[in-house]
């Protein structure tokens, strides 16, 4: 990534360096109830604890990471035959689960 920038100062902003704690949540199905659940837990996790550090929780640097990194993962998510995986574990093993999910789904 570091080749795509056109200010080298920028750089750190978008480096993931991973071995940082996450959370993921599944669901069997997406519902009304469901999506409420999640907006309502995405709020507080996010915007409460930025206002009380006083950091933007909204950043834009972690938006854009989040989607090269998704558009990476998207192909072994949807492909149909068993991707090679070679992200961190937890990755790995989301990506394992999710397949296994849809396989059965």
């Amino acid at each position: 990534m570091v080749h795509e920038m056109h200010d080298r100062k920028e750089v750190p902003h978008r480096m993931l360096h991973g071995d940082r704690p996450s959370n993921t949540i599944l669901a069997e199905r997406l519902t009304p109830e469901t999506l409420g659940k999640l907006v309502a837990l995405y709020e507080h996790s996010v915007f409460t604890p930025g206002v009380i550090w006083d950091v933007d929780s909204f950043d834009q640097w972690g938006v854009e990471l989040g989607k090269v990194l998704a558009q990476r993962i998207i192909p072994q998510l949807e492909g149909q035959t068993e991707p090679a995986l070679a992200h961190d574990s937890s990755t790995n093993n989301l990506i394992r689960r999710y397949r296994m999910r849809r396989k059965a789904g």
